[in-house]
């Protein structure tokens, strides 16, 4: 398969999918569809597919899409059996919008309580984009932890057309796309990497989103830079490069050697209580 051949690139415009989390890579969608672009691979693979964005914009025929966020993995697989539909979506919405508008607060805690002691995926999506500034976070035990984002009348008409338009595209690609989403670690993930693969490797930032789901460490971080540089497919890793207070060490103690690329590209850093704490971030995309 010619990587020329996906159908989401720069002509097209940008899908973005009904999940919100830290560190989302639609603004470098387009970059990254450059990367693609002219290289042969028969299947997709990403160990840390988060929202799925870049897959759902690159659109390969083939794909095997791993988190260890097994409520993001839930959510996609119950949207590409059927069992989750846009109209299912958009009733939910539509009825928990206007609890939350009548309640407040409080229902946004009683939904956050029920998630957490039996999880379903419609729970989730409304607690995601109902949450203090779209964080996805996760304590020690597993629970969703943010707190409300204090828009008791944020499911208005017009939000729950958005979302419920994002889900019908996002089924839309699936149902046409041989995809298998799987809740596992990337060393799982890495261990059926063949030649024939190509690898998008977009893990969590060391020492920033490190309760997206679960703990990333520096050896985190050197353990998944030693498998890339060991397998034998191609690949893109995408990373933090630096912002105005400090640079990513693991940059250097990983990828200094000349056999592989670095392009450092501009990302708006979204996730902060102010805009004053909302700055540029420089990504990081290295190749091989």
């Amino acid at each position: 398969m010619s990587a020329a051949s996906l159908k989401g690139t720069q002509t097209s415009p940008i899908l973005v999918p009904p999940l919100k989390c830290q560190g989302i890579k639609t603004k470098l969608v387009t970059e990254i569809s450059r990367l693609i672009d002219g290289r042969k691979f028969q299947r997709w693979v990403e160990p840390f597919c988060g929202s799925c964005v870049v897959a759902f914009n690159a659109r390969p025929k083939r794909a095997l899409l791993a988190d260890t966020n097994l409520h993001i993995i839930r959510l996609y697989q119950e949207v590409q059996s059927g069992s989750i539909t846009p109209a299912l979506v958009k009733d939910f919405l539509t009825q928990e919008g206007e609890q939350l508008r009548r309640l407040g607060e409080r229902y946004y805690y009683t939904v956050r309580d029920r998630f957490n002691a039996a999880p379903t995926s419609v729970d989730f999506l409304f607690l995601n984009r109902s949450c203090f500034n779209g964080v996805m976070r996760f304590n020690r035990a597993g629970k969703f932890n943010v707190p409300f984002g204090h828009k008791p009348h944020r499911f208005t008409r017009a939000y729950v057309t958005k979302i419920t338009n994002q889900v019908r595209r996002v089924a839309e690609v699936l149902s046409v796309s041989e995809w298998t989403f799987v809740a596992q670690d990337f060393r799982q993930t890495l261990t059926s990497v063949g030649p024939a693969d190509f690898i998008y490797a977009d893990p969590p930032y060391a020492g920033r989103h490190v309760d997206y789901f679960n703990s990333w460490s520096t050896e985190d971080e050197s353990t998944l830079a030693g498998l890339l540089k060991k397998l034998p497919a191609r690949f893109i890793l995408s990373t933090w490069h630096s912002n105005e207070f400090r640079n990513n060490d693991s940059i250097q103690q990983n990828w200094s050697d000349p056999r592989f690329r670095l392009l450092a590209r501009k990302h708006f850093y979204h996730v902060g209580s102010t805009e004053q704490f909302r700055h540029p971030m420089m990504e990081a995309l290295i190749t091989n």
